[in-house]
């Protein structure tokens, strides 16, 4: 169980045009265990303060999945309150990193987005994605909830759409559906074709007034200053459900399938 907690890393490049590029990997459809969700924020802030960085791009590895969301061996392993909410804090930590850089951060989904991936997508500032980057808010098929991501979630696509993925939980929703609903800027037949627009807006946006891209990256994020207090509150809820028994049985059950 530690191993694949252990498992998975960020990295991330810097062009001499400067476009930053963060990385996020892990065998296990890209998950995000709380160590690579620290890794995540903590390199999103640095490069959202380096002066050699104009804009910032996000991704995942591989062609398949962009994020599976959260581990669920680090999930099962979670045996106290205090552990459970700074676990979830970790998604808190990404979003909050996300919405505080001074940066536009391009989102890259390049496949299935679950969970926190959702949260993830949500979280950036432009995402353009494959036509096979379904979503899904799984949380409650394993007894929790997206209380962490939703705030990021329904700022993007609006608490109906928000509350259609959280309800139906263990439904798909496909790439062009979240594209109507506001979550993708765009959808792309090819991996090609989407890294070339990302390419293209990258290098347009690295071109642009820094002070000018901070001043409309505030605006557009005005009205989520207490975001601080309310995801660090809300990953509390999701630290407590996880320790249920309902739960426990809900995400041993879902690991079996």
């Amino acid at each position: 169980m530690s191993e694949a907690i252990d498992q998975g890393n960020v990295t991330f490049t810097i062009t001499e045009k400067g476009i930053g590029t963060i990385e996020f990997s892990h065998p296990m459809s890209n998950s995000l265990p709380g160590k690579i969700l620290q890794k995540l924020a903590d390199t999103v802030t640095e490069l959202g303060k380096n002066d050699q960085v104009k804009v910032i791009v996000l991704r995942s590895s591989g062609e398949k999945a962009f994020c599976a969301g959260a581990s669920f061996d680090e999930l099962i392993s979670i045996n106290n309150l205090e552990v459970g909410q700074k676990f979830f804090s970790g998604f808190a930590n990404v979003i909050n990193a996300c919405r505080k850089a001074p940066k536009f951060i391009i989102g890259r989904v390049q496949g299935k987005a679950v969970g926190g991936g959702v949260g993830l997508a949500s979280a950036v500032d432009y995402c353009l994605a494959s036509r096979y980057a379904d979503v899904k808010l799984s949380e409650l098929a394993v007894g929790i909830g997206p209380f962490v991501v939703g705030p990021a979630v329904e700022r993007k696509i609006g608490l109906s759409a928000m509350s259609e993925l959280a309800i139906n939980a263990t439904e798909w929703r496909g790439a062009e559906w979240a594209k109507k609903k506001g979550l993708y800027v765009d959808t792309f037949d090819s991996l090609e074709e989407l890294d070339a627009e990302i390419e293209r807006l990258a290098l347009q946006l690295a071109k642009s007034n820094p002070e000018a891209m901070a001043m409309l990256k505030s605006i557009f994020w005005q009205g989520t200053e207490n975001w601080d207090e309310l995801l660090v509150e809300r990953a509390g809820m999701s630290g407590h459900l996880v320790l249920s028994e309902f739960t426990v049985n809900a995400i041993n059950a879902f690991k079996k399938k």
